[in-house]
């Protein structure tokens, strides 16, 4: 059975990589209004089409030295490492769903219920990482991302709910869409300049994940957000990097902070509380 997880992890990894090739395009086209599915991919200082034996990734990128086949122009090296970054970040986001969603010790488990809340938390995954790439380029936040996450989202984990015969969890997705969407929305309200709609936007989603795992998870995922923008705000002004007044993205930290809380959440929430006594 141990072998079975492990394939299953390193299956999601591979599997990864190819979503990161693809989170490339998805990076580069969006932002500009381009379909992300034509004119296939193609050398942007040469326009000839990427071949379909020079398009696997990581792999490709090394032999080609990263030169386009045509013109020799640098492939930047940002391509291979979201296609690998994104790789690990899909074997991470398996293990931790075998790990804490899947009871093995119960037979049989609940096979599609894990695999839909499989599926939905790949998919925030997948967008995280395009999300936050594309906040850093372009201080944006697309609706073209954003918007059908919510429908991607609900769609996945109220089937995952019905799989496993208890709708607990939607209930907190639902209060987690609701309260951190109304939380930015009043911190855009009074601070218009650090706060923007499209990260109101976002923190609906995030929250629709973080609920559906618990109260722990949004209020760790929630402050996490805050507490690591913050730091590099700090450390920017220090280094002198950005005034007080420059424009940070925050849509990375938003992310960065969730996946906190995802992967952390129910454990630090605990060790909070047992350091009142109150666990």
């Amino acid at each position: 059975m141990t072998a079975i997880y492990v394939g299953g992890i390193a299956l999601a990894g591979v599997f990864g990589t190819l979503i990161g090739s693809f989170l490339n395009v998805v990076v580069y086209r969006v932002p500009r209004g381009r379909s992300i599915v034509s004119p296939p991919s193609a050398c942007p200082e040469c326009g000839h089409a990427i071949r379909p034996w020079d398009n696997f990734p990581v792999l490709s990128w090394v032999l080609l030295r990263a030169k386009c086949r045509d013109c020799s122009a640098p492939i930047s090296a940002r391509y291979p490492l979201v296609e690998l970054g994104t790789g690990v970040f899909f074997a991470l986001v398996t293990g931790w769903v075998i790990a804490s969603l899947m009871d093995v010790t119960n037979e049989p488990p609940v096979l599609v219920g894990t695999t839909l809340a499989l599926v939905a938390y790949l998919y925030l995954a997948a967008v995280s990482v395009a999300l936050a790439l594309i906040d850093l380029d372009t201080h944006t936040l697309p609706d073209r991302i954003v918007l059908p996450s919510y429908v991607v989202g609900i769609v996945l984990l109220f089937g995952a709910a019905i799989a496993n015969g208890d709708f607990g969890p939607l209930a907190t997705a639902g209060i987690g869409l609701a309260a951190l969407w109304q939380l930015y929305f009043l911190l855009a309200m009074v601070y218009p300049g650090g706060m923007g709609f499209g990260d109101v936007k976002l923190a609906g989603v995030l929250g629709l994940y973080l609920g559906w795992l618990g109260w722990g998870p949004l209020a760790v995922g929630a402050f996490s957000a805050f507490l690591l923008g913050g730091v590099y705000a700090i450390v920017l002004v220090v280094t002198k990097r950005v005034s007080r007044k420059g424009g940070i993205p925050f849509g990375p930290w938003m992310l960065a902070g969730a996946w906190v809380g995802i992967f952390a959440g129910a454990f630090l929430w605990r060790a909070y509380l047992a350091s009142f006594g109150l666990a």
